[in-house]
């Protein structure tokens, strides 16, 4: 059996590939908005979310042409967030994986309007999708959770309460929400897409939600420890953005070995949970355990 990390590298390529594929063409009097899409798109990053989408299905025993489009539509949504996240008038940074953020590279408009086309465009494809699927319900209520999941009930509305609490005092509680929902909505839609596509529904996809949402607060309080323990370097963003932009974290609420108690609480939670299903994908248990030791 091939070592886990090689695996990833593998398994990574060829989602990347699958995302690449889906892009659109730079062309037309519109082509500079589209290499701004583009730009952002190809910066680099986990593939996390659409790898989670393909190995969900894969635990339920499906894979292919069906779960593409949903795989380039998460990521293509979760870039537009990072975006936006960018912006001078969110946290205002500079680099992003490394590169010039696209506002930094492109101009302010631009990466306004890159964050709006990478989301529409995302619909764009899952909407077709479901139009040639063999399958056009399990396609349609993907849909319907990946837009809710990213939107005001999901990722925007813990966007939201995020930028509204900046420079004032937080609880535990009302952060749990933002990460919820700012990280942990666009995790579980990940995951849940994955097992509708592969016909999952009723208890079972409620149980992957509960994994997903576990998964993705493990992952955002990881976030917070690296934000304060590693490098630019390393990271490929500015770290200390939360205390630049004084922002409450879970570091700042628990110190930084309370966090990392918090993050190995979420995880065992997770892994406990998918161990309950009768059908295994071990590359999937490896890949969730990975994100407690991550260092970028």
């Amino acid at each position: 059996m091939k070592a886990f990390h090689e695996e990833l590298r593998e398994r990574t390529e060829k989602t990347q590939e699958i995302v690449y594929s889906f892009m659109p063409k730079e062309e037309g009097f519109q082509k500079e908005i589209i290499e701004a899409m583009n730009y952002s798109l190809t910066a680099g990053g986990k593939r996390l979310r659409p790898l989670l989408v393909s190995e969900t299905a894969r635990l339920f025993g499906a894979e292919g042409r069906e779960i593409y489009p949903f795989m380039a539509a998460i990521e293509m949504i979760h870039t537009y967030s990072l975006v936006h996240d960018d912006l001078p008038a969110m946290d205002n940074d500079e680099y992003r994986r490394g590169k010039l953020t696209t506002h930094k590279k492109y101009g302010h408009a631009l990466g306004v309007l890159a964050g709006d086309g990478l989301l529409n465009y995302a619909y764009e494809i899952c909407a077709d999708a479901i139009v040639s699927s063999d399958h056009p319900d399990r396609a349609a209520k993907a849909f319907s959770v990946l837009a809710k999941k990213a939107g005001i009930y999901g990722m925007v509305g813990g966007q939201t309460v995020d930028v509204l609490y900046t420079d004032r005092a937080i609880d535990q509680e009302r952060l749990q929400f933002i990460h919820e929902l700012k990280t942990g909505a666009l995790i579980q839609a990940s995951m849940m897409t994955g097992a509708i596509l592969a016909g999952v529904d009723g208890e079972p996809l409620d149980k992957i939600g509960r994994i997903a949402l576990n998964v993705g607060l493990a992952f955002q309080v990881q976030d917070d420890i690296l934000d304060v323990t590693s490098s630019l370097e390393v990271l490929g963003k500015p770290v200390l953005s939360d205390e630049k932009n004084h922002k409450t974290t879970f570091v700042t609420l628990l110190g930084i070995e309370g966090a990392k108690a918090r993050v190995r609480e979420y995880s065992d939670e997770a892994i406990r949970l998918l161990d309950e299903f009768a059908e295994k994908n071990e590359f999937l248990r490896q890949l969730l355990i990975s994100l407690i030791n991550r260092e970028k």
